[in-house]
């Protein structure tokens, strides 16, 4: 619902500006009904949208609007087994006594 309020808007959007640049009354009106059939839309899915998360929050386990804006409160994952060991190699500083050996 919320694409074709979307292209609804650009219909009404491409309509005004038509009606402004021709002065067309016709067209004036298509912007308008355009825009108010948007809106209906837009406001019967808020609508559908409230009445999903009442029946969620109704089923069980209440949803608590922290956990997403503190993801770092919420449990923390498990933590591997292992720890990696890291091996540091150095490189010989001898780069022209190797030259000569070949």
């Amino acid at each position: 619902m919320l694409i074709v309020a979307l292209v609804l808007a650009v219909i009404g959007l491409a309509a005004l500006v038509t009606a402004v640049v021709t002065s067309n009354e016709l067209i004036a009106w298509v912007c308008i009904v355009a825009s108010v059939i948007g809106v209906v839309l837009l406001i019967v899915d808020a609508v559908r949208d409230r009445s999903r998360g009442d029946a969620d929050d109704a089923e069980g386990e209440p949803v608590s609007e922290f956990d997403e804006d503190y993801p770092e409160d919420a449990a923390p994952e498990a933590e591997p087994e292992y720890e990696a060991e890291t091996t540091v190699v150095e490189q010989a500083d001898d780069v022209a006594g190797d030259e000569r050996n070949r």
